[in-house]
């Protein structure tokens, strides 16, 4: 690209500092950033040595992108397509690209496909795109279908992936049921728990249907390795503190008893006769825990992947810029990164 992808930030929480340097060291300008809490609102950050951004009010998003016309916004708030449908719109009307790290935009068309479709369709007629990426995209994604090609058959793909809640917000923090009580969290997070196919799709028609993580992988995963799933469920599972633990985050000290997170489990079977079991742990880690992500495929050979400790903050990030020039060439609507090749490395800048 000859002239400087200009790049416009929604969110300015914990990962967008990293995004906007990885943005500007990728070759990239940022040129606008926006946000909703108004500790922020009117502040600069210093995105680079000599480069500083204004944060402005989120209402005053379409203003600034006629003022400053980006190619592409980077949305980085919250976890479901229902949160981030407003400003996801407003782009899109405006023919901006989106790149978001919300995870049910990873593949949202198995869970809320009716404002999947809204956003597919009003891509598509202003020539741009949406897709949701980040550690889950090389993680819980092209990582794990690199191990199925090196498979001659496959019975089972069975995924573990823990972090902490802390790296990411509160948005995240509370999705995880962090700080409610158990019958808080059973009347909230877990109202979808082994739920028919019937009451699924109620909820769905209703916008209340809410995926953990990992059900939207499946999706993703299913799409790209070519299988057609029968049936799905999940079930997610408080994780309680054992004693005392504070929460920087929440800003909030969780009294023993109270829920840090939750264990979200999603089982599904395939019309290949291949079953997926992959779960995802999200909780405020105590002082000895640390982020964890397995994966084992099971067949002719039996193979297992495991990353201990990786930083998944800063793959997140890295893979949301690595991925820029890939959403701006892809074809209009909602793209799945499934249909946009294996991520990589960008060697020269963008």
């Amino acid at each position: 690209m000859n002239e400087k992808v200009k790049v416009l930030q929604v969110g300015c929480g914990k990962m967008s500092k990293y995004i906007m340097r990885f943005v500007e060291e990728k070759g990239g300008l940022i040129v606008g950033a926006v946000d909703i809490n108004p500790d922020l609102i009117g502040s600069e950050v210093e995105i680079v040595e000599n480069h500083k951004i204004k944060i402005e009010a989120v209402e005053h998003l379409s203003d600034l992108i006629d003022e400053v016309e980006p190619n592409i916004a980077v949305v980085t708030t919250m976890s479901t397509l229902n949160d981030i449908e407003e400003v996801c719109r407003v782009c899109l009307k405006k023919g901006v690209n989106v790149i978001t790290t919300c995870e049910e935009a990873f593949y949202g068309s198995n869970s809320n496909p009716f404002v999947f479709k809204e956003l597919d369709t009003l891509a598509k007629s202003h020539n741009c795109t949406i897709t949701g990426c980040g550690y889950q995209d090389v993680f819980w994604g092209s990582l794990v279908t690199d191990l199925c090609a090196s498979t001659h058959k496959i019975t089972k793909i069975k995924g573990l992936s823990s972090y902490n809640v802390e790296d990411y917000g509160v948005a995240l923090a509370r999705a995880h049921g962090a700080g409610l009580t158990i019958d808080e969290f059973n009347k909230t997070i877990a109202v979808d728990n082994n739920i028919s196919e019937e009451q699924r799709k109620e909820r769905m028609a209703n916008n209340e249907f809410f995926p953990s993580y990992m059900w939207n992988v499946v999706g993703w995963l299913n799409d790209k390795l070519g299988l057609h799933i029968t049936s799905i469920k999940q079930e997610c599972v408080p994780i309680l503190t054992d004693e005392e633990l504070h929460s920087s985050t929440l800003n909030l000290t969780l009294d023993k008893g109270l829920v840090r997170g939750m264990n979200a489990i999603v089982t599904a079977e395939c019309k290949e006769k291949i079953i997926f079991e992959v779960e995802c742990i999200g909780k405020v880690y105590t002082k000895d825990e640390y982020d964890v992500n397995e994966w084992t495929i099971f067949g002719e050979p039996t193979t297992k992947m495991v990353n201990d400790n990786p930083n998944t903050v800063l793959l997140t990030c890295a893979d949301i810029v690595n991925r820029i020039p890939d959403v701006i060439k892809a074809r209009s609507g909602f793209v799945s990164t499934s249909e946009m090749g294996e991520p990589h490395y960008i060697v020269k800048k963008f």
